[in-house]
């Protein structure tokens, strides 16, 4: 009964102290002026509490974060489309990057607090690379256009797009060596011909690896904070920026 009721009393303090952190950053004027005083005061728990249960104000921001980002992160793992596993990655790729756009927006102190926690890059945090691996993972399943299809004038339908693909697949192959480049520049390779060109497949990796993090960097919370706070911009103009600028990214009008 007595350990139940210490568990209970652990998790009732977490909650309480996860809830006045997350207060606190969305009232401070900087992040970097709330304390780990402050948010003891705040939770009333004692301030060794805090250290004991998360070590430092960097793994306090981070359990913060964690919790509140994690209902996001579930509707990405296994929910619907346009942000579930099943979404066609066209849709996808624009779904996510507004939704980590509208949280950073809501949550615009506590992102910012954990871009800048630690000594370490922001590039290396457990967050950031669950989104980039995401964000990769889905570029890489965009379908490329079919030889040609760029500059075939009034070719609009699908199903048109798709024939002239298969009409020029062998003339595609020997003119390729086997790749192509997706709408968004990540090289594909054709999928006949990945056991024989490997070198083909790390260059798409590359790429889409590289397109990720750029689109990423749109979405970094100093950024938001700059646009929202010295710029004056709206969340709805920030979003409609961002759509914009992911719709050019995947445009089949850019050059390859």
């Amino acid at each position: 009964m007595a350990e139940r009721k210490a568990r209970a009393d652990a998790l009732r303090n977490r909650e309480a102290v996860l809830t006045a952190a997350d207060e606190l950053f969305a009232r401070s004027a900087s992040p970097r002026s709330v304390s780990m005083d402050d948010i003891a005061a705040a939770a009333g728990v004692g301030k060794g509490t805090l250290f004991r249960r998360f070590g430092d104000r960097t793994g306090l921001i981070r359990e913060v974060f964690e919790a509140r980002i994690e209902p996001l992160r579930h509707a990405v793992e296994e929910g619907p489309a346009p942000l579930g596993p099943s979404a066609a990655p066209r849709d996808r790729v624009p779904a996510l990057l507004d939704a980590l756009l509208r949280f950073k927006l809501d949550h615009r102190h506590l992102s910012l607090a954990l871009e800048e926690a630690g000594s370490g890059s922001p590039y290396e945090g457990a967050s950031y690379a669950w989104w980039h691996n995401v964000l990769r993972e889905t570029l890489q399943r965009l379908p490329h256009p079919p030889e040609g299809a760029e500059g075939m004038e009034g070719t609009k339908a699908a199903e048109g797009a798709e024939n002239a693909g298969r009409a020029g697949a062998a003339e595609a192959d020997a003119e390729s060596g086997g790749t192509e480049k997706n709408a968004d520049g990540c090289t594909s390779p054709d999928p006949r011909a990945g056991a024989t060109d490997p070198a083909g497949a790390l260059d798409r990796a590359a790429d889409c690896d590289f397109t990720a993090h750029a689109l990423l960097a749109a979405t970094r919370a100093d950024l938001v904070e700059y646009l929202a706070a010295q710029e004056g911009m709206t969340p709805h103009r920030i979003r409609a920026q961002l759509a914009t600028y992911v719709s050019r990214v995947l445009s089949e009008d850019q050059a390859t």
